[in-house]
């Protein structure tokens, strides 16, 4: 069965029924939202967990490889702690936590929106395990929205690595997320990533089906002859003209 198949079947009468009309079936990915999370290297798993500890897998995630592990770690912060933080496996080179931005507030710390491995230059703070504690000097990171993709899928969805796009959720708090960043590897299924923060914010559940739009103006708009198409890029929010003022959420006053 391939994805646009497996997410058709998958819709029940509601979830067709949130659908925007106007919405190309063959454009639609799931989504994913992705809770709060920490990926350890060895050495810190060691520290908190004891030597030679092996995490143990509890449930499989949807990236092919990726589990939930049992063990949680505490994040302490300079304002407060969050305990229970999920512990994913497989073991990683560098120690990295995924958080939301209230969860940021939550700790007091002012944490970037950065793609997954870029730390540099991020905040740290302590894990606290069973067996010991640990000082990060950096690690902490408000995950950038995008989405995983086969290169099947980037090839029928006409994506590629890198690339930037628009994603429209319909509902009641209906939005257009834009800087969605498509990443392609053999290894990855197709679904779009959302932090809990984002897919609060629009009432979106794990599953959901969301619309990629490469272009508001080729795929939303359609006027014939517009000035203004050819200096558009992709993946960018601008007001260029009254129907992204009047269409695009961000815009309205």
């Amino acid at each position: 069965m391939t994805m646009v198949d497996s997410t058709r079947s998958s819709m029940d009468g509601d979830r067709a029924a949130r659908l925007p009309s106007e919405a190309r079936e063959d454009r639609l990915v799931p989504v994913a939202l992705s809770a709060r999370h920490a990926h350890l290297c060895r050495e810190h798993v060691d520290a908190l967990f004891g030597p030679g500890h092996e995490l143990t897998p509890a449930s499989e995630l949807s990236q092919p490889g990726q589990y939930a592990c049992k063990e949680t770690v505490e994040v302490v912060g300079p304002k407060r702690s969050i305990s229970g933080v999920r512990v994913l496996g497989p073991v990683r080179s560098a120690t990295q936590l995924e958080l939301s931005f209230t969860d940021g507030i939550v700790l007091g710390l002012n944490l970037p929106v950065r793609m997954s491995g870029d730390i540099a230059g991020s905040p740290g703070a302590y894990l606290i395990g069973p067996h010991g504690a640990v000082k990060l000097e950096e690690g902490l990171i408000v995950a950038m929205r995008h989405m995983h993709c086969s290169p099947a899928d980037a090839r029928r969805l006409g994506l590629s690595d890198g690339q930037k796009v628009y994603v429209r959720y319909p509902g009641p708090r209906g939005i257009l997320f834009s800087e969605v960043t498509i990443r392609v590897s053999e290894s990855f299924s197709t679904e779009l990533h959302l932090d809990t923060d984002e897919g609060n914010s629009a009432g979106i559940k794990s599953g959901d089906l969301v619309e990629i739009v490469s272009s508001i103006c080729k795929d939303l708009c359609g006027m014939d002859g517009c000035p203004i198409e050819p200096e558009i890029r992709q993946g960018v929010s601008r007001p260029f003209c009254g129907y992204t003022s009047d269409n695009v959420s961000f815009f309205k006053g």
